[in-house]
């Protein structure tokens, strides 16, 4: 279980709210892989996304950086889809950079990591998907075309 400091809802939406420029680490060429379908959809809604990926030359038609430091542009918010181990680093890499905010998905669950950002000033998220909680805040998940604020599959039956 993650530290609910990680999760705040004012935090994601503060971020959502600010970033245009996403660094996805270990962005994936794979369609297949949550890390593509992300930042696919990431573009889809108008965002600038610079994967950063050792072994890629290139994914989703940007050119690839081989790690943060290589990347030779403003970024708003670190996306991570690396092993939890490898998050401090990618953290230290983030404050170094100057990024806006560091952002872990779902199952990258790193408190070293996230208090390393937090000590560099940036606002983290942990553990949570950017495609879901953009889909959520800004209004795009709800079949009625509005936001309820709400995650579930539970369907109010009326009386």
């Amino acid at each position: 279980m993650t530290d609910s400091r990680w999760e705040d809802a004012k935090t994601i939406l503060d971020i959502l709210r600010s970033m245009r420029t996403v660094a996805i680490v270990g962005l994936s060429p794979d369609e297949l892989r949550a890390s593509n379908f992300v930042g696919f959809y990431l573009q889809r809604h108008g965002y600038r996304v610079i994967p950063v990926n050792p072994h890629e030359p290139e994914v989703l038609g940007e050119r690839a950086y081989p790690s943060l430091l290589d990347v030779p542009e403003p970024v708003d918010v670190v996306d991570v889809f690396r092993t939890p181990d490898a998050v401090p680093a990618v953290a230290e890499d983030a404050v170094a950079i100057g990024a806006r905010a560091l952002w872990l998905q779902y199952g990258v669950i790193s408190e070293e990591g996230a208090e390393i950002a937090a000590r560099g000033g940036l606002p983290v998220v942990m553990d949570r998907c950017v495609k879901i909680e953009h889909a959520r805040f800004i209004g795009r998940m709800h079949w009625l075309g509005f936001n309820t604020g709400r995650i579930t599959a539970r369907r109010v039956v009326p009386r």
